[in-house]
């Protein structure tokens, strides 16, 4: 089965085969039938579900073989749970090429994406709000993230993937626009970076909160990664402060080539310090050191 995203032949929308759109009618059949017809279309057809509307679909089977090359218009997964995606092709899209939010659940696997490394804002897989999701066996070229974990996720496991060209795997960015984003049990392991711009990559926003903790990158493979493991807690502004949290982050078993001289690059925020004035008590062990009380 092959997907790509922007190219348009045959029209096959949902709405005429039955779907509501109304957020509580059950679309399931509408969409089974747009999509035997889509699938044997002969050359190309686009399936197309409209925007602005709610889908409630169950128990959904889109397989193939198919005799015509499907098309979709914006793939973007919510509010999905036990999700299973495999043996897709996608190619070029605007943006992100899949969107995963408020999901629970999902399975990517041998998901091949591409698009040139100069195509702005072409997330891989662009994951919010979802906990419990896999993405494995899977190939991802791209001209931003390959995988981009953002605020509300955890639980989230790469394994076996390989990214290049792109961004690189990131966890954010999270406290953008002063917003409390929260990131925990992030799992990559066993994947493959080729000339990416990054590898494992954790970023953060000054003048948001919240944290990015239990983050382990394992046994990784780089060829040409300009910065193999960065951490940006200052990412899009210089020298400010960040209250987005970061810990209990694991890097092991890391090997390949760096493009700079820089591997290992933490950015963890500028240097803080203590001011008290007309305080009395004791303090232990803080960072940075308070002075004016006794230790």
């Amino acid at each position: 089965m092959r997907l790509n995203v922007g190219i348009e032949n045959i029209l096959v929308n949902v709405m005429q085969f039955g779907a509501h759109g109304d957020g509580t009618s059950d679309d399931s059949q509408a969409f089974a039938s747009a999509w035997d017809s889509a699938c044997n279309a002969g050359g190309m057809s686009t399936l197309v579900v409209p925007a602005g509307q709610s889908f409630m679909v169950t128990k959904l089977n889109f397989s193939g073989p198919c005799t015509a090359q499907i098309n979709i218009q914006v793939l973007f997964f919510h509010a999905c749970n036990n999700l299973i995606v495999r043996n897709l092709e996608i190619s070029n899209s605007p943006q992100s090429h899949v969107c995963v939010n408020m999901c629970n659940g999902a399975t990517f696997s041998h998901i091949s994406i591409n698009a040139p490394a100069t195509s702005p804002n072409t997330d891989g897989f662009d994951i919010s709000d979802s906990s419990n999701i896999l993405i494995q066996d899977s190939n991802i070229k791209s001209g931003d993230d390959c995988i981009a974990v953002n605020g509300g996720c955890s639980f989230i496991n790469a394994t076996r993937v390989t990214c290049g060209p792109g961004h690189g795997i990131s966890v954010g960015s999270l406290g953008r626009s002063g917003e409390r984003d929260t990131v925990s049990d992030v799992y990559v392991q066993n994947c493959t970076f080729i000339e990416t711009s990054n590898g494992a990559r954790i970023k953060t926003v000054p003048g948001g909160s919240g944290y990015a903790k239990h983050i382990t990158f394992d046994q990784i493979i780089l060829q040409n990664v300009k910065n193999p493991i960065i951490i940006d807690q200052n990412y899009g502004v210089d020298n400010e402060a960040t209250n987005v949290e970061v810990s209990f982050v694991t890097y092991r078993g890391f090997r390949g080539t760096s493009a700079s001289d820089v591997a290992i690059n933490l950015v963890c925020g500028p240097s803080i310090d203590s001011t008290c004035k007309n305080a009395h008590g004791t303090v232990t062990n803080t960072i940075p050191n308070v002075s004016g009380l006794t230790n």
